[in-house]
C-alpha cells in the first residue's frame, strides 16, 4: 500500500512492507566544475590560455544518506601573472575535479583538470588534461605553440587549439549542461596569446587571448573558465572560480555557505559558488 507522508514542511512518497515503512533514497544529478587557470603573460612571444577547471556531469543520478552532512569545496580561479598558476580544486562527496592548469610564459603549459597553453614556441607543448586521470575525462590537454603564438588552455570537453606564426591557439570548449534549466558551459579554456592576433575562447567564456602589450582577459566567475593568455609585456588573465550545482529529488534539511535555491518541477537545485555543506 502506498501513502504519503509528511516531513520536513515537504510530502515524500514512502511504502508500506511489512511492519515497516520504506523511504526511498534521496537521489542527486550533479555538476562539479574546479576553478580555471590562468593565463600567461608578459613573455614577447605569447603567454599560453589557462586550462578549463576539470568538470564532472552526472549521467544518472547518485543516491545520498539520509541525515548525512556532505561537504562542498569551490576551486578558486588561478592567478595570471607570468606563468599562469593552478586553478583549485572542487570537490562533492566523493567527486573531486582538479583546477585548469595555468598558461605557460616561457615554457609549456601546466598539466591540470585541463591543460594550459604553451608559450609562442614552437618547440613548447600544452599541459596534459585529465590530470589526475577520470573516467570519464574531466578535460583535455592545451595547445601547442608556435612562432610568437601560445597555445589555447584545453576545455573540459575539447584540447586547446594549436597556435600558429602570430597567432594564439583557440581556447578548448567545456561541457554542455541545463542542470540549471539553461544550457550553460563549464571548464572552457581561455585564448592563447598572439603577437598580432586576437583569439578566441572556448565556447561561453570571455577570456579571449589578447596581443601585444595587452592586458589578459579575465575569465567570468563560477563556471571553471581558463584566464586569457597574452603577449608582449601585458599581464595574463585570471581564471574563473569553479562551481557545484545539484539536482535533488527532495529539498534539503539544511546547507551552508549559501546556496542558490531553485525549483525545476519536482526538482529542488543548489548552487554553491563558494565552499559549504548540505544535509538532506
Amino acid at each position: 500500500m502506498a501513502i504519503r507522508s509528511l516531513k520536513n514542511g515537504t510530502f515524500s512518497r514512502s511504502l508500506l512492507v511489512g511492519n515497516a515503512y520504506y523511504v526511498p533514497p534521496v537521489t542527486v544529478d550533479y555538476l562539479v566544475a574546479a576553478g580555471g587557470g590562468g593565463g600567461g603573460g608578459r613573455g614577447t612571444l605569447g603567454g599560453g590560455g589557462g586550462g578549463g577547471g576539470g568538470t564532472l556531469i552526472s549521467s544518472t543520478p547518485i543516491e545520498l544518506t539520509r541525515s548525512t552532512t556532505y561537504t562542498i569545496t569551490v576551486g578558486a580561479g588561478g592567478a595570471g601573472v607570468y606563468t599562469g598558476s593552478n586553478g583549485g580544486n572542487s570537490v562533492f562527496s566523493t567527486i573531486t575535479v582538479n583546477g585548469g592548469g595555468g598558461g605557460g610564459y616561457s615554457g609549456n603549459g601546466s598539466s591540470g583538470g585541463s591543460g594550459g597553453g604553451s608559450y609562442g614556441s614552437s618547440s613548447s607543448t600544452g599541459g596534459a588534461g585529465n590530470t589526475p586521470s577520470t573516467s570519464p575525462a574531466q578535460g583535455y590537454a592545451g595547445g601547442n605553440g608556435a612562432s610568437n603564438g601560445a597555445g589555447g588552455g584545453g576545455g573540459s570537453n575539447a584540447v586547446g587549439g594549436n597556435a600558429t606564426t602570430n597567432k594564439g591557439g583557440v581556447g578548448g570548449d567545456g561541457k554542455a549542461s541545463s542542470i540549471t534549466g539553461s544550457s550553460l558551459n563549464y571548464g572552457s579554456g581561455g585564448g592563447g596569446g598572439g603577437f598580432q592576433y586576437v583569439t578566441d575562447a572556448g565556447a561561453g567564456n570571455n577570456a579571449y587571448g589578447n596581443t601585444n602589450g595587452q592586458t589578459g582577459i579575465n575569465a567570468n566567475a563560477n563556471r571553471g573558465f581558463g584566464g586569457g593568455g597574452t603577449a608582449g609585456e601585458g599581464l595574463g588573465g585570471s581564471g574563473g572560480s569553479g562551481v557545484v550545482i545539484l539536482k535533488a529529488s527532495e529539498a534539503a534539511t539544511a546547507t551552508t555557505g549559501s546556496p542558490t535555491y531553485t525549483t525545476s518541477g519536482s526538482y529542488h537545485i543548489y548552487q554553491f559558488n563558494g565552499s559549504g555543506s548540505i544535509t538532506f
